[in-house]
């Protein structure tokens, strides 16, 4: 096993920095071209295992993946023209995104299909998204809910109306994707959340309707025959720059700019916590590109940062970084209250928990609920003693998180899991010590 060890708090800096592809638009754009009619090509796809495990999965089910030096090209075989043997294995890995959305794909298969995942997967709930695929006309066996999933399609995927209340962007794009292979119109009502596959619907030209109205988006999709190809450069994701935002807020006489990130509105939660948090960040460059906003973000160094009783209606598109913004709360003059966070515990790990053994080992108090944290800030914090992290569920989120934790507050620390950040984000550490982080590697057995 890998870990590292950090021992010494960055040091000021001045940087211009590349993040990698967005994850959720890169898994999308790789499903959509799979479907497609002829050639699409991705620039900047992220490279990380959660995306090679979405291509492996491809091409088992007999789509052609090439990569040509920056560009991915995937020959979709068109709507419903998977090619494979009876009674295939998909490995979804650790990425929940590809094993949700991968199943609304799927509710046409003609024979019995299996989906597999890593032991962290392998603990995340699939009945969410198993209960209205089966409303399609889909056949499914499952682990009490969770993966393994054997689904079996139906010839006749019928239309439906769903309410999707959890505000999860998975379980609605597995619904949307199911609803391309019906021949009516399927009806979602669904909490607010990330909408890339809307602004891709509407891109690629596919029948949508969306209807906002207090909480809930009510979608309409049609089912179709053709999706056309799709050439997609995909942006820099939020979620990774969130680490690099918390860092250089939280770190001395430092400043940063991050290019071409995706600043789509139902993604930037994080930036309107830290905001009112006092956060300096600022938008510049602002673009639209095939639906998406598009920004450089400048973040500087903020000496004052105030407490904050966190508004629920940010939770869905803040819903990764909040480990990052538990940091923030750590050093904010007061106490902090995050509120109706239950979906952080259906991630890779129970973040929520995690958030909250990471401060209290940090010297921070909380007082943590089922679905809520108080944090009490202390603007004077630092670490002088040593600290170990060990997360044997091996959350990508958790490891970076303390990584920057040791950064900004110093002391020892000890953390484990480090091959768990090439799921989503295989650069994070290439660009800590690019910033002037000191960072020790060693393995164990």
């Amino acid at each position: 096993m890998r870990s590292i060890t950090i021992s010494k708090p960055i040091r000021p800096y001045n940087k211009n920095i590349v993040i990698e592809g967005d994850k959720s638009l890169s898994i999308r754009w790789a499903l959509f071209a799979s479907q497609s009619n002829g050639i699409s090509r991705s620039y900047n796809l992220l490279k990380s295992e959660d995306i090679l495990s979405t291509l492996n999965c491809l091409k088992k089910l007999g789509v052609q993946v090439k990569f040509k030096k920056k560009i991915c090209e995937i020959k979709g075989n068109g709507l419903n023209g998977f090619k494979y043997k009876k009674k295939i294995v998909l490995n979804a890995g650790n990425s929940g995104t590809l094993a949700r959305l991968i199943l609304g794909l799927l509710v046409h298969s003609k024979s019995e299909i299996k989906i597999t995942g890593d032991k962290s997967l392998s603990n995340r709930d699939f009945t969410r998204v198993t209960k209205p695929l089966k409303m399609f006309g889909a056949r499914f066996k499952t682990n009490s809910g969770k993966l393994p999933v054997k689904i079996l399609g139906t010839t006749f995927p019928k239309s439906i109306k769903y309410l999707e209340n959890k505000g999860s962007a998975q379980v609605k794009s597995s619904v949307m994707f199911a609803a391309l292979n019906t021949t009516g119109k399927t009806i979602i009502k669904a909490k607010k959340s990330r909408n890339h596959t809307e602004l891709l619907f509407k891109h690629l030209g596919i029948p949508i309707k969306i209807r906002k109205k207090n909480n809930f988006d009510h979608i309409e999709v049609n089912g179709i025959k053709k999706i056309k190809a799709l050439n997609y450069k995909i942006p820099s994701d939020i979620s990774s720059s969130a680490f690099f935002i918390v860092l250089t807020a939280l770190s001395k006489n430092s400043k940063i700019k991050i290019k071409n990130v995706n600043v789509n509105p139902t993604r930037i939660g994080v930036i309107q916590i830290l905001k009112k948090m006092g956060v300096k960040i600022k938008f510049k460059n602002k673009k639209v590109y095939n639906g998406e906003k598009i920004a450089d973000l400048y973040v500087e160094s903020t000496k004052v940062l105030k407490a904050i009783n966190c508004p629920i209606k940010y939770n869905s598109s803040a819903i990764d970084e909040f480990l990052s913004i538990f940091l923030v709360a750590a050093k904010a003059k007061g106490v902090s209250y995050f509120k109706d966070l239950s979906e952080l515990n259906q991630k890779e790990s129970p973040r929520l928990k995690w958030g909250s053994k990471i401060l209290k080992m940090m010297g921070i108090k909380t007082i943590l609920k089922k679905d809520s944290i108080k944090i009490f800030g202390n603007p004077n914090l630092k670490i002088k003693k040593d600290i170990k992290i060990e997360n044997f569920l091996k959350d990508h989120r958790v490891f970076m998180t303390s990584v920057i934790a040791a950064l900004i507050y110093g002391g020892k620390w000890d953390i484990a899991d480090t091959d768990s950040i090439n799921s989503s984000f295989p650069s994070f550490l290439k660009i800590i010590k690019r910033l002037g982080g000191q960072i020790k590697s060693k393995y164990s057995r």
